[in-house]
């Protein structure tokens, strides 16, 4: 007979950190607000939370990686907006920060969840920050703490 391990949104006894990157500011602060509030009502206490915030999201797996192996945090979440302009630098960007965040998580064995915006316009990443799409930080929060648990659980 299999054996299935299960997850929970019980966020109660977890330590997140969260990096969040300061360019498109007006953006990245809904996708931490929606974070905040998706853990607070999983039950995750604002004194578990650490927030480190970064120029721009080319810097986030770098932070990001100092709280994967610090052996504090239970998940790190990653938050950031990079909207496509008229050079390639979007790419570039997007790409690298992307790469960077699997490679942490893959690294250290800790949920780093992608919350890395990559639009093609501001009102695509508003949308996606709290407009008529949701809010992904909010989403990125529910996939941390059930990754967190559900690796607790495999242990």
């Amino acid at each position: 007979m299999s054996k299935r391990v299960e997850s929970s949104t019980d966020g109660s006894d977890l330590r997140i950190g969260i990096v969040v990157a300061k360019f498109n500011e007006f953006i990245t602060d809904k996708l931490l607000e929606g974070a905040e509030e998706g853990l607070a009502g999983c039950g995750v206490s604002a004194d578990a939370i650490t927030i480190a915030s970064v120029p721009g999201s080319f810097e986030i797996p770098v932070v990001a990686s100092k709280m994967a192996s610090s052996g504090v945090y239970d998940a790190v979440i990653c938050l950031g907006a990079v909207v496509k302009g008229d050079t390639d630098h979007y790419e570039f960007v997007a790409k690298e920060a992307a790469n960077g965040i699997a490679q942490v998580a893959l690294k250290y064995g800790v949920p780093v969840v992608f919350g890395v915006l990559t639009t093609h316009t501001v009102q695509h990443a508003l949308d996606r920050a709290g407009g008529r799409k949701g809010n992904a930080g909010h989403s990125c929060a529910l996939t941390a703490i059930e990754t967190a648990n559900l690796i607790r659980n495999l242990s």
